[in-house]
């Protein structure tokens, strides 16, 4: 399956987990885009005031290309990044995975894990990326329909 990869990407303990969890879906057959891999720094500071639009556009297009989406769900609230992402993915019925090792409670309820919109739009929220693999493993493929789009 293609995976999105979404999740906070801005220090280095982060980057750092990103680059661990893509290792592991990539091993477990999986074939991975990684917004952080999608542009550079340069690329960013060379597009000026345009930078926000063509970094949203260029991830819409990503993610719309994928068939799951795997998204890191750590903090004491949810990346606004991410949120997006997956709130983007669930309105194109695009399946999220979500993964959260953080053991702080973020929920809105004593049930819940995250913020409410966000747990609401995962199919499911594990605390691992080998728990991710594991539900991808149960996944049927969704096809690439054209309402994506």
């Amino acid at each position: 399956m293609k995976v999105y990869q979404a999740g906070p990407l801005f220090s280095e303990a982060e980057q750092d987990w990103h680059r661990k969890c893509k290792a592991k879906l990539i091993s477990a057959g999986h074939e991975v885009i990684w917004p952080y891999e999608l542009f550079d720094a340069n690329q960013i500071a060379s597009w000026g005031a345009d930078a926000p639009r063509r970094i949203m556009e260029t991830d819409k297009g990503a993610l719309l290309g994928c068939d799951v989406v795997v998204a890191l769900l750590d903090g004491a609230q949810v990346d606004d990044g991410t949120a997006w992402e997956i709130g983007f993915a669930c309105a194109k019925k695009i399946p999220v995975v979500g993964i959260r090792t953080d053991s702080r409670h973020a929920g809105d309820t004593a049930f819940s894990v995250v913020n409410a919109m966000i747990e609401g739009s995962c199919l499911s929220i594990v605390s691992s990326a080998d728990e991710a693999v594991l539900v991808l493993k149960k996944l049927v493929p969704p096809s690439r329909k054209k309402e994506r789009a």
